[in-house]
């Protein structure tokens, strides 16, 4: 049978804990005991372990042996600002296909409201993408950055095959740009950063910003995608090729 998984709050070389909502709900749901058998995701690593001690709103555990684990794909994804219940949608999608870092970014359709509130929003982003890592079984958590605006993120984002998922791009696939990065890599597996933009898509300035720091458009079909199911789409092409 398929041991449930948790995610270490803190944890040395021999045991890991447990403290907060998932202490909580593994004590008074799951009717915590010491002795019951779990995963534990500790830093990069899972491990078989066996709770050892319950105290207060605590779980401690022995680490018995670590498990097989996949490492995330090495994939930031560029994630303009746009509805939060939609792009809480993609972050999560995001996370069960893979990615290893999502950057949201203030683009210049960003709704306004939203781009003022996303900041507030960062840590709630976080705490999703963690449920989705341990529901999906993952072993390990994806970053989530704070929001940035555009021109700052790109500056940031020099490495690897950098990706514009662009509407107006026809000649230039995204299967086709990542099969040519794969290739250019040899027997390593290549860093690559993709960008989504917001509702109504990159302004003209945008996408010059994109070319300037030598972004590629690449496209995922004729079809016209909401936000959201572009980022899962993008991430589904890119696992499905990479894994």
């Amino acid at each position: 049978m398929t041991r449930r998984r948790w995610i270490a709050d803190s944890w040395d070389e021999a045991t890991a804990s447990l403290t907060g909502e998932q202490a909580s709900h593994l004590i008074r749901v799951l009717r915590a005991q010491p002795g019951m058998e779990f995963d534990i995701v500790a830093g990069d690593r899972v491990w078989h372990a066996v709770i050892a001690g319950i105290s207060g709103d605590s779980v401690r555990f022995n680490l018995l042996a670590e498990e097989k684990a996949d490492p995330a794909l090495p994939v930031t994804l560029l994630l303009s600002v746009f509805r939060f219940e939609r792009m809480e949608w993609a972050i999560e999608k995001a996370t069960e296909l893979g990615v290893e870092r999502v950057l949201p970014v203030i683009a210049r359709r960003s709704e306004k409201h939203l781009a003022q509130s996303a900041k507030t929003r960062a840590e709630r982003w976080r705490r999703i993408a963690r449920e989705a890592a341990k529901q999906s079984r993952r072993s390990d958590v994806p970053v989530i950055d704070d929001p940035l605006p555009l021109k700052t993120a790109l500056q940031q984002e020099k490495q690897g095959a950098r990706l514009l998922l662009a509407e107006q791009e026809r000649s230039t696939t995204l299967r086709h740009a990542l099969t040519e990065a794969l290739a250019a890599s040899g027997d390593q597996m290549p860093l690559i950063s993709m960008a989504v933009g917001p509702e109504g898509g990159w302004t003209a300035e945008e996408e010059a910003l994109f070319d300037a720091e030598g972004w590629k458009p690449v496209s995922l079909g004729p079809r016209i995608l909401r936000a959201e199911t572009a980022a899962m789409t993008a991430m589904a092409v890119t696992a499905a090729l990479l894994e």
